[in-house]
């Protein structure tokens, strides 16, 4: 008697592995058109980054083109990020990701102790998230980790400023153009 499996057991294991990856691109599409729904601009034209940082973390969307009213989208979607955060709301992330975030309870219960900086990028802008409370940073930097996840992004922790730059002398590339040097 051979321990191998069948060609029904086999080519039903296929089957749902099919299945399974197909619900997981459904599901992947329907979160970027979510997005484009909430943020104005094509997801899949567009880079998202996550990075923790040492007093919190960085939300960047950049255009992978030149594109002039995408970018003002951009631009104009994180600004009210921005301030909806500081306010304790999370409800586009919670649209985009049909689920609370993970460290929104914390963030918005210590609001006052997080602070949310808005700065124009090349192709799009940042937001940075930054707090001196342990709890809070713990919270950020959970959020920043089911976006970075959920969205395929990149990021992570970066602890050296984060320059656009061909010229530069770096440390070390990462991906998408951006460079980190030391300071």
């Amino acid at each position: 008697m051979s321990i191998l499996p069948t060609r029904p057991v086999i080519l039903g294991m296929l089957v749902l592995s099919v299945a399974c990856s197909r619900k997981r691109d459904s599901a992947f599409a329907a979160l970027q058109e979510r997005g484009k729904m909430a943020m104005g601009v094509d997801q899949y034209a567009s880079a998202h980054q996550f990075d923790v940082l040492p007093n919190g973390g960085r939300i960047a969307l950049e255009m992978s083109t030149d594109d002039g009213l995408a970018i003002a989208q951009i631009r104009a979607h994180l600004k009210l990020i921005e301030h909806a955060f500081q306010a304790g709301d999370f409800s586009t992330p919670e649209f985009v990701h049909m689920r609370t975030m993970p460290g929104t309870a914390v963030m918005i219960q210590k609001r006052d102790l997080i602070a949310y900086t808005y700065a124009d990028l090349p192709r799009g802008g940042e937001v940075r998230i930054t707090t001196t409370d342990p709890e809070s940073l713990a919270a950020i930097r959970d959020f920043m980790a089911a976006q970075r996840g959920d969205h395929k992004a990149t990021g992570g922790r970066s602890f050296a400023p984060m320059i656009r730059s061909q010229s530069m002398v770096a440390t070390s590339a990462s991906v998408s153009g951006w460079i980190q040097v030391k300071t």
